[in-house]
Order: C-alpha cells, then sequence, then structure tokens
C-alpha cells in the first residue's frame, strides 16, 4: 500500500496535479514559520530592550541598604548587581552674593550602573536638552558630577564650574541628555546630579534621617535568558515575605512600568494578529487546494474502485500522499520561512540596534505541525468524499452528493483550525475574536452569495445582450461553486483589506494612543492664587491644551466604614496602597483620555459624594460599586460612594488620578493644582522662566520616557509593517485558489457552448461579466467584514478608538473586481485556446 501511494504521489507530481497543494501548503507554512520566527526574536528583544526602562532586569527599592545575604544570594547564582541612592537635596554653585542654589534629586550610582540601556551625556545645553548626546557606558569620575540642564540654567553656572553637594565641592563634567531608569516617580521630579557612589558618605547628606531611597539593580549576564532573574526574584519575594521585611519593593517591567507595559502588550497583541491572519489565509489556501485535488481525482478513484479496491484501501492511499506531500510543503516552507525571516531582520537592521536572540526550534516545530494540523483538518474531508466515488462513474459522469460522515469532517477541520489560532496567538481572547470574526464571516458571506444567486433570476433579462444572459446563466448553474468562489474570494479580501486599509486605521489609532506631541511637562504645587496667572503665562507662550487639575493629597482611611491599615490586605501592592497618600483630584467632566467600564460619571449634586477610580486600583485594593471610601485630607474627612470605574490610557503620559471626587464634596479642601503639556524642544527655556517667575512650582520633564515609548513604538510598528508582507502572500494564494477551483468545468462549458455556435468574443465578455460580478460581491462583503473585525479588535482587544473610514468599501470593490477580472483574464486565456473537439473529447 505504502509503495501504491508513494508511485501515484510520483505520478500526480508529474502530471501536476499535487503542484497546486504543495505550493498552497508550502507558501502557508513559509507565511507562519516566517512570522513565527520573527515574532519568536522580536518579542524576546522587545522584552529585553524595554528593559533599558528600569536599567535592570529586576529592581529592589528598599527605605534602607540591602540586606547583604540579599547581594551574596544574587552574586551566588551569577547575577549582575548594581546599586543606586537617590535623596532630594540641595545643590550650590557660585561664591558669595553671587551663590545659587536650587531643590536637586540627587543620584548616586555605583560602578557598572546602568546594568541595561545607557546615559547619555554632553557638554551642550540645547543638545541635552533635546535629548541628543553621546552614550556611555561609564559613570561620574570621582570627584565630578553630570547634571540636567536645568541645573547649569537654574544655578547660572556652567560645565566645568563647581557644584556644592552638603559638604563637598564637585566639578560639574558632562550634562545629562537621556537616563534610562528615570521614570516618573516623585523622587525624581527635580532636576537631576548624579554623582558617584563612593563620594556619596563625604557628602554628609544621607545622615540624620534624610529621605533616601536605596535600589538594587540586578541583571542577568546574558540579556537573552532571564530565567536566572525571575528564579532570584521568588527567591527574594518569598524571604520578604516569610521574614515580614517592611519598606522593599520588588519591581520589574510588568509591575513598575505601567505606560511601556501597555505598549508592549498592544505590541504582542499586534504581533499574535500577524500570525492568526496568516494562519486564516492558509487555512482557506490549503482547503480550496484540497478540494480541487479531490475534484480531479474522481475518476481515478472510480477506477481504481473497479480494479477491486475497497474504500478503506483508497482512503489509505491518498491519506499516505497527503501526508508525504504534507511533511514535503512543511518542511520547504519551515526553510523558506527561516530565510525568509532573516530577509526581513536585513530589511529593518537600521531599526533593531542590538542583536537579537538566537533562533529557537519553537517556530521550526510549530511550523511543521501547522502544516500538518492544515491538511489533515482541511484535506481530510475531500478524501472521504473520494472514498465514496462509485463505480459506475467510470461510465457515468456523476458526482454523488457528500455523505454525512464527510460532512461532519469540516467541524474537525474548524476545530483544528480554532485550536491553531489560539495556538499561534497566544492570547485566547484574541484568537477567539479573530476566529468568530471569521466563521461568521463565513456564514455571512455563504447566505449573501446564495441570496445574490437567487436575485439574479430577475436581472437576467436587465440588460438585452447575449453575453450577459450567458454570464448570468453561468452563475446559476453552478450555485454550489458560485458561494464558494464568493465565499472563498471575500474570505481572502477580508484578510488583505484588514493587512491593508484598515491595518493603517488600526497603527494609526495605536500611534494617536500615544502621540508624538503628548505632554512632556508636568507642574504640580501650583497655588489657587496662581492659576490665572500661570495660565496667561502658558498661553502666551502658545501652549495649548494646559488644563489645571486639582491635585488633593489624601490618606484611605475607611472602605464602607471598615478602617484601612497597611494590615487589612495580604498583597504587597494593596499594602503599599493602603498605607501611602493618594493624589485625589476634583472636576466636573470626565478627561478625554479616561472610559468609563462600570456604572456613569458623577453628576456633582450638593450633598451627594461620588467618587470614580480607576479600575486597577479598584481590583487591588478590592473596592466595587456602591462601596463608600473615606479619606483623610489634612485632617478632614470625606466620603464618597463609589459610582463609576474607569479606564485609564497610561501611554497617553497625560494627567491621570486613580480617584476623582466631585467638585462639590470637594469644595472645602485644601487644593493645589497641577497641569500638563507638549513643550517643543525649541522652546525648552520656558521651564526656566517659569521656574523663575513661581519660585515655588516644580516642572517635572518626561521628554525623555516619552522618547523611549515613541522609539519601541515606531520599531514594532515597522515590524508589523514588514510582517504584513508574508502574510500577503497567502492572501494572494487564495485569490488564485478561489478564480481557478473552477476552470476545469469553466473549459467543458466553454467548448460545448462554442460547439453550439456560442462565439469566442460572448464568452469573453460573458466571463469578464461573470467575474466582475463575483469579484464586486465579494469585494463589499469583504470590507463590510473587514470594517466590523477591524472596529472589534480596536474596541476589544487593543483598547483605543476607531472610526470608520468609507475608502475600506471602495478599496474592497475596486480590489474585488480587479483581481476577478485578473484571474479571470489568466483562466480565460486557457479556456478559450484548447480546441472544442479536445474540450469535447476530455468531456
Amino acid at each position: 500500500m505504502l509503495r501504491q501511494s508513494i508511485r501515484m504521489t510520483a505520478r500526480d507530481w508529474r502530471a501536476g496535479e499535487l503542484r497546486f497543494l504543495l505550493v498552497a501548503l508550502t507558501i502557508a507554512v513559509a507565511s507562519l514559520s516566517a512570522v513565527g520566527f520573527f515574532i519568536d526574536r522580536m518579542r524576546s528583544s522587545l522584552e529585553r530592550d524595554a528593559h533599558q526602562l528600569l536599567g535592570a532586569d529586576l529592581l529592589v527599592n528598599a527605605d534602607a541598604p540591602m540586606r547583604t545575604e540579599w547581594r551574596a544570594e544574587a552574586q551566588k547564582r551569577g547575577l549582575l548587581l548594581a546599586d543606586t541612592v537617590t535623596f532630594p537635596s540641595m545643590a550650590q554653585a557660585g561664591e558669595g552674593e553671587q551663590s545659587q542654589a536650587q531643590l536637586a534629586s540627587v543620584k548616586a550610582v555605583s560602578v557598572g550602573y546602568p546594568l541595561r540601556g545607557q546615559v547619555k551625556i554632553t557638554t551642550s545645553v540645547d543638545a541635552a536638552a533635546a535629548g541628543r548626546g553621546d552614550k556611555t557606558r561609564a559613570t561620574p569620575a570621582p570627584g565630578t558630577v553630570w547634571v540636567d540642564p536645568s541645573v547649569l540654567t537654574g544655578l547660572k553656572t556652567t560645565v566645568g564650574a563647581t557644584l556644592k553637594l552638603g559638604e563637598k565641592n564637585f566639578t560639574i563634567a558632562h550634562i545629562i541628555a537621556a537616563e534610562p531608569d528615570r521614570g516618573p516617580s516623585f523622587a525624581n521630579f527635580a532636576p537631576r546630579v548624579m554623582l558617584p557612589l563612593a563620594d556619596l558618605a563625604a557628602t554628609g547628606l544621607t545622615d540624620n534621617g534624610a529621605r533616601v531611597t536605596y535600589r538594587m539593580q540586578v541583571a542577568a549576564p546574558s540579556n537573552n535568558d532571564l530565567t536566572g532573574v525571575k528564579q532570584y526574584e521568588q527567591w527574594l519575594t518569598a524571604r520578604i515575605a516569610s521574614e515580614g521585611v517592611k519598606g522593599v519593593r520588588i519591581e520589574s517591567l510588568e509591575n513598575g512600568r505601567p505606560e511601556m507595559r501597555a505598549t508592549l502588550d498592544r505590541a504582542d497583541r499586534f504581533l499574535s494578529l500577524v500570525g492568526l491572519l496568516s494562519a486564516m489565509l492558509a487555512a482557506v489556501a490549503v482547503a480550496m487546494a484540497a478540494r480541487r485535488f479531490m475534484l480531479r481525482h474522481l475518476d481515478a478513484c472510480a477506477m481504481l474502485r473497479c480494479l477491486g479496491l475497497s474504500q478503506n484501501q483508497v482512503s489509505a492511499l491518498y491519506l499516505i500522499e497527503f501526508v508525504l506531500v504534507g511533511l514535503a510543503g512543511s518542511v520547504l516552507g519551515v526553510l523558506v520561512g527561516f530565510g525568509a525571516h532573516y530577509v526581513l531582520l536585513e530589511l529593518i537592521g537600521k531599526i533593531i540596534s542590538t542583536d537579537l536572540p538566537p533562533v529557537s526550534l519553537l517556530p521550526a516545530l510549530q511550523g511543521i505541525a501547522t502544516g500538518m494540523l492544515l491538511l489533515v483538518g482541511f484535506a481530510l474531508p475531500p478524501v472521504l468524499q473520494l472514498r465514496n466515488v462509485p463505480h459506475n462513474r467510470v461510465l457515468r459522469r456523476e458526482q454523488a452528493p457528500p455523505r454525512a460522515l464527510a460532512l461532519a469532517t469540516y467541524g474537525f477541520g474548524i476545530c483544528a483550525f480554532v485550536g491553531l489560532l489560539l495556538w499561534q496567538a497566544g492570547d485566547a481572547k484574541l484568537a477567539l475574536l479573530t476566529a468568530l470574526g471569521f466563521l461568521a464571516g463565513f456564514g455571512l458571506f455563504a447566505l449573501a452569495g446564495w441570496l445574490g444567486i437567487i436575485s439574479l433570476k430577475r436581472l437576467r433579462g436587465a440588460i438585452d445582450t447575449q453575453s450577459w444572459r450567458f454570464a448570468v446563466t453561468a452563475l446559476q448553474r453552478r450555485p454550489g461553486a458560485t458561494i464558494v468562489q464568493v465565499v472563498s474570494l471575500a474570505l481572502g479580501l477580508m484578510a488583505l483589506l484588514l493587512l491593508t486599509v484598515v491595518r493603517g486605521d488600526l497603527m494609526g489609532a495605536w500611534r494617536s494612543a500615544t502621540p508624538a506631541d503628548a505632554p512632556n511637562r508636568f507642574i504640580i504645587n501650583i497655588q489657587p492664587d496662581q492659576t490665572a496667572a500661570l495660565a496667561q503665562r502658558l498661553a502666551g507662550a502658545n501652549v495649548s491644551e494646559a488644563v489645571l487639575y486639582p491635585m488633593i493629597r489624601g490618606r484611605l482611611t475607611a472602605v464602607n466604614d471598615q478602617p484601612i491599615t497597611g494590615a487589612t490586605y495580604r498583597a504587597e501592592d494593596a499594602r503599599r496602597l493602603a498605607e501611602r497618600e493618594f493624589n485625589l483630584s476634583s472636576m466636573k467632566q470626565l478627561q478625554p483620555s479616561n472610559q468609563i467600564v462600570a456604572g456613569k460619571w458623577y453628576a456633582d449634586q450638593p450633598g451627594q459624594p461620588e467618587a470614580s477610580v480607576e479600575q486597577g486600583i479598584a481590583k487591588t485594593l478590592g473596592i466595587k460599586l456602591g462601596d463608600t471610601m473615606r479619606f483623610d485630607i489634612a485632617g478632614q474627612s470625606v466620603q464618597a460612594r463609589v459610582t463609576s470605574l474607569r479606564k485609564l490610557e497610561w501611554g497617553s503620559m497625560r494627567a491621570n488620578f486613580f480617584v476623582i471626587i466631585n467638585p462639590q464634596a470637594m469644595k472645602d479642601t485644601p487644593q493645589s493644582f497641577m497641569t500638563a503639556f507638549h513643550l517643543p524642544s525649541s522652546n525648552s527655556t520656558l521651564t526656566n522662566a517659569l521656574t523663575r517667575e513661581f519660585p515655588n512650582l516644580t516642572v517635572i520633564d518626561v521628554s525623555g520616557i516619552i522618547n523611549q515609548l515613541q522609539e519601541v513604538l515606531e520599531q514594532v510598528v515597522t515590524a508589523v509593517e514588514f510582517l504584513f508582507l508574508f502574510t500577503l502572500a497567502s492572501g494572494v494564494l487564495v485569490l488564485y485558489a478561489a478564480l481557478m477551483g473552477s476552470q476545469d468545468e469553466r473549459t467543458r462549458e466553454a467548448g460545448l457552448l462554442r460547439a453550439l455556435g456560442a462565439t469566442r468574443k460572448q464568452l469573453s465578455r460573458a466571463q469578464w461579466i461573470e467575474f466582475a460580478l463575483v469579484g464586486g460581491l465579494s469585494g463589499l462583503l469583504a470590507a463590510s467584514g473587514a470594517a466590523a473585525l477591524g472596529w472589534a479588535l480596536a474596541t476589544y482587544q487593543f483598547k483605543f478608538a476607531w472610526s470608520f473610514s468609507p475608502g475600506v468599501w471602495l478599496a474592497g470593490l475596486a480590489v474585488g473586481v480587479a483581481c476577478a477580472i485578473g484571474g479571470g483574464w489568466l483562466g480565460l486565456r486557457n479556456v478559450l485556446k484548447q480546441p472544442v473537439l479536445q474540450t469535447l473529447r476530455e468531456g
């Protein structure tokens, strides 16, 4: 049986019967493998490079110096360590009456800092303000400091001058242009002064109960293998919990930088979407190729049955043949995909500044398994139809309808398809949402195709030309083939539109979530009597959208009249929130960057204190709609009922507040104000002017964080743009399979009509009209499906605003007609070139 199946495979290959199936499977697996190899390495790279925002793979924050045993355990595991000590202090420059003093965020760093990323330094204030500088692995030399540009302007000093910190004088050696691990914490709001850790003791600034934050940076020797860091994190977490250590926080990318975590999560979903679309197109292409193979082997199966083979033997022959083709196509596809992913890396080499992690075997195994899963899932139903071919087909060219078992196997194919999506995505919600979209599209497209065929009865006489009647009759004569053609063409076009037109809208919406003009300056400590003057000053400097929000410091003391302390909660994050003061705010209108996910925004009625809580902090503290929260605000008790939960767009970098209480309830509380706005680099002197005019203000520059977010975003967007090119190959193959699936039947019909007197010109026009009708309907259906799926993905998966574009429908109609006519023209040449006598003999 095996030998006969191999002979059949060789014969079918020589006859060209297997080439289309092999090409379909190879391109499908190559597309998936190229995406898989690249996604596997890109995900690891993004995670690795994003750790530069922490300066390490792991941060241990403490209110006291790190314990010796913690450091010893990390060193025992072969991990890299670096230390920083951060605290606020006054920096002085100048002598006598010319001396100047300024509050600074002092940071003492050890040798090796930072373990991830690099500090940018320069000697030009303008270059530093624009974020331009030379990357360095060094730290300040003994007796020197590096400073933010605002330190020089605030102290009216220059590079090379002397700066005094506590009891020690330092020389200003460089200006800091970028500091990878700075982050938006309150300790970093003042301008930075960086000095070597070895000189910290000589300053005497950490004595007498200073507010000092100690950080131990931890990183793996290889930035491509974080296993040791994760194991150390588990060990340290367990040790802190067992010993009841207070004032220690372990910070990783997941819990330390929500704005970068949101960007990376969204990037991961986009990359997963590429794999999903490739899988869908692969499934459709293989199904169409397997169906074409089945139709062309009906006569051969009938002959085998006449020669004495049983149904099981016929099934075994073709199953073995399909397995051989599947293995060959899968392995070849993996090899092509492996080479293609290197081409992709070469194309975007300028964007990825560091080496990607090495290739793993997982994408190769996934590619081979995917090829076999696709082939078995979508080729099994046609094979089961082949086993049911009757003996008398040798004499009577009739095809029996598919049996129940053959139809039931399509359910297996769908289950295999859904399982493939779950495997490829690694995200159940994304996979199910996309799978349901395509399955719903399959059903709706089939229904639309059936309704279109019915409506053609009335349109047959709408145009009094023979070509029009030939075209309409041809569509009605093959309702099953027409519906299959419409559905497959529409599915392929829907994926292509999602990859092109709708993809652009998705990328645009993603970029708008973290725009280049996002706020990069925050001002806090604005007193109520300064709001009008500051607003006027900002308006005079052409700063727009600088909304002043109340900022009220309060401590959560009770929930539902139950006292709240750090001991109330078991989780470390919840205990820390219960022990700290909240930044509360009050406003009448919901901020544009916020979204109500439960309840409704308050009406601000007198005597009805209401609160809106960010959904993340509500989950951490176990707060639900209807609960009451009591805050102690400078000795004044304020209690409000939670009437809404909000989702914040952390990537927007706008002013966000965990808890917002209606203005009527907060009108008597002590308040200061804050604002956030975008300041172009050309107007960077405004920061220093504001601090001179309003000395009490604290101006926070977060432009470095914005630049880092934009760099990661653009890197991912460009990667996705190139990855889509690979999936387009699968889409084109689907279109070809859909248009060429009925080529043999069209050839026989054309020969018969020409024998009955139809001219070549009439048949040519008829097929052009037929393909235009099919393509137009498929294009409109595909555009509707792509728009609906794009909206669902944006709304429920990527979580950003979505707007429909009429261009999707115009593009769908144009591309559908163009693809159908183009494919029809290619098929028409072969159909009409074949002699009529040969067609009748073969029929």
